[in-house]
């Protein structure tokens, strides 16, 4: 039988290759600019200004003239698609409602705005934490709630509350790498962290864990029905019978979000690429992570914990 459990350390090694240079990006992201991410209006609260004119007269100079008048030292001012569209976006610090109305009227007098196509979003700084605290929150909520999960539904296996470690081991390890190429977009892009991002991270979670949950039910299946074989060759028994499923699923997958990536549109291709990037080291973590920690825990291997019980057993026996 093809051992893919025996080679776990490589799998580890590999990991370590991906997290600790995503750790160093994490690291210079928060020298360089405070943050581990880019952050978007809907956590750091302001104003973003989409910008229609109908009509040559607006140069970033005079909309930057316009923002200083209320306030607005820095404005960050960008010119959208050619220059004859005459399409500017404008973020800044958050404008009440009175202001805004008049910073249009400013902006009408440089060249005729086109209503239809401009608009103005304001999010209050105080909506933008209550946003951050509830995005980390949903994440730690999760994690909990899996951990009970895997343990009432693998009570009867022998240490089980190690299920559920291992799966949220796995589950870190992919929030990890997620992290870090976003953070590195960030640098490198200007990307910034957005509640589509949020989404995208919560997906990954869930596909992470309910991939790793399919691999574990499966040993769980195996353990009375092999009594005689070791722990690492009932788990890699296991591995063996559900690969071909989960990695026909996870194919079909990954095809549908590269023609999204290829053909969508702008505004979700930073979704799809995280998405993307987070189902594949989910489907490696789950099996080439997750089932080996137990395989590890087992076997002794995992500093400053104890052997499984099967193997204790086996010891007295």
């Amino acid at each position: 039988m093809f051992s893919i459990v025996q080679k776990r350390r490589w799998y580890y090694l590999f990991s370590a290759l991906l997290i600790i240079p995503g750790l160093i990006v994490i690291a210079y992201s928060m020298v360089s600019t405070g943050r581990i991410f880019r952050m978007s209006i809907d956590f750091e609260g302001g104003s973003i200004y989409e910008l229609k004119f109908n009509g040559p007269g607006a140069t970033e100079a005079n909309i930057r003239s316009v923002f200083s008048e209320y306030g607005d030292s820095n404005p960050l001012i960008q010119q959208l698609g050619d220059a004859d569209q005459y399409r500017w976006s404008v973020r800044t610090e958050f404008h009440n409602e009175q202001d805004t109305r008049s910073i249009r009227e400013r902006l009408a007098a440089l060249a005729p705005l086109d209503q239809d196509a401009s608009r103005v979003e304001n999010v209050s700084a105080l909506i933008g934490q209550e946003v951050t605290q509830a995005a980390a929150l949903a994440v730690v909520v999760a994690a909990i709630i899996i951990t009970g999960f895997i343990v009432l539904a693998f009570r009867q296996v022998p240490d089980a509350w190690r299920y559920g470690i291992c799966a949220i081991a796995a589950m870190i390890h992919d929030v990890l790498i997620v992290s870090a190429a976003m953070s590195l977009c960030g640098i490198l892009f200007g990307w910034e962290v957005d509640a589509l991002f949020l989404t995208a991270v919560l997906l990954v979670v869930g596909f992470s864990v309910q991939d790793t949950i399919v691999l574990f039910d499966r040993i769980r299946e195996n353990i009375p029905k092999y009594l005689g074989e070791t722990y690492e060759t009932i788990v890699n028994r296991s591995i063996l019978e559900t690969i071909h499923r989960s990695l026909t699923t996870q194919i079909n997958v990954f095809f549908v979000i590269i023609a999204i990536l290829l053909f969508g549109g702008e505004s979700i291709k930073q979704f799809v690429f995280i998405l993307f990037v987070g189902l594949l080291t989910g489907s490696y973590s789950s099996i080439f992570i997750a089932v080996p920690l137990l395989v590890s825990w087992e076997k002794g291997e995992i500093p400053f914990v104890g052997r499984g019980t099967r193997t204790a057993e086996a010891a007295s026996g």
